[in-house]
């Protein structure tokens, strides 16, 4: 169980310091499925990193009555000059491990990332994806009773999707899980409950179809009065352009696979809508990004 209580946090930059989180008080149960829900920059991966431990509050406290993992896929903690099979006997003995788990740590995240002889190349020379099926697997080797996933289901082909998805699965029952995730079928396939974040606060819901509801009730509320949800500074702007491109790119991976393997004609008709809508939310993002970046540029030739 986790309990977080009168939780703030914010951020101190020359655009000032709004609340990302405010008030926060929400208890997770052992062994549900929790799906984070919110717009972009509602502070679903700040609340994931509070968590985890990753980062402090700026008041209230997160109480964990349970071991908890870092988030799955994070790579930023490998040492870049070890290979990956270094790395995963590094952190198994970090763990506490014993001779005999240490090497079955190393064996589960060999098989697991399936990356052949790289294992045993220095992770300095491998892709992100390589670095993040590396980081999953090692995640996954050992029995946390909380595990944080921050998109990690997008890393890889679709077999290997469906492969770290049944690894998931595997854990539900066993494990809590608190995940957030752009695609609202994982979120309803592996998650129970929902936790919706809007405007700093969090809004608990035993169902996350309801959840989902909720957060697409608002939405299509602020389109109707003609608002947005979109970032209003540039580089909020980018990093949501470079997340719709990482699912467009998801979505039309999926669709190839679909062809290819002659899938029924529903499941072709279902993922080339996926990949319309995603194709639609990059272009919407890109044409914003320029909208503010002429914005920018007429406030600086302004005269003052």
């Amino acid at each position: 169980m986790i309990e977080i209580k009168n939780l703030y946090k914010r951020y101190h930059n020359h655009h000032g310091s709004d609340w990302v989180l405010k008030d926060i008080n929400v208890t997770i149960p052992t062994g549900v499925g929790v799906g984070l829900i919110g717009a972009n920059g509602a502070g679903k991966s700040t609340l994931l990193r509070l968590i985890a431990g990753m980062d402090s509050p700026e008041r209230g406290e997160v109480i964990r009555h349970s071991r908890v993992s870092w988030p799955i896929g994070l790579s930023g903690g490998m040492q870049s000059n070890m290979t990956g099979r270094q790395n995963a006997k590094f952190v198994a003995r970090v763990q506490g491990s014993s001779p005999k788990e240490v090497q079955r740590v190393i064996n589960f995240v060999e098989d697991f990332a399936e990356i052949g002889q790289a294992f045993d190349e220095p992770i300095r020379t491998y892709s992100s994806g390589m670095r993040s099926r590396i980081s999953f697997g090692l995640s996954l080797a050992f029995d946390f009773d909380v595990y944080i996933s921050d998109e990690a289901t997008a890393v890889g082909d679709r077999a290997f999707k469906a492969k770290a998805k049944a690894l998931f699965e595997s854990k539900i029952g066993k494990a809590s899980l608190i995940m957030v995730s752009h695609s609202e079928g994982i979120l309803k396939d592996l998650c129970q409950a929902g936790l919706y974040l809007k405007e700093g606060s969090a809004y608990w819901y035993d169902d996350i179809n309801e959840a989902i509801a909720a957060y697409h009730a608002d939405v299509d509320a602020k389109k109707k009065a003609g608002e947005s949800d979109l970032p209003s500074d540039v580089n909020g702007a980018r990093r949501y352009l470079a997340e719709c491109h990482q699912i467009l790119k998801g979505a039309q991976a999926t669709l190839n696979d679909l062809v290819e393997e002659d899938a029924p004609k529903e499941q072709i008709k279902a993922a080339r809508q996926e990949v319309h809508t995603a194709g639609a939310a990059a272009k919407e993002a890109r044409l914003h990004i320029e909208a503010l970046e002429e914005k920018q540029r007429n406030a600086k030739q302004k005269p003052a």
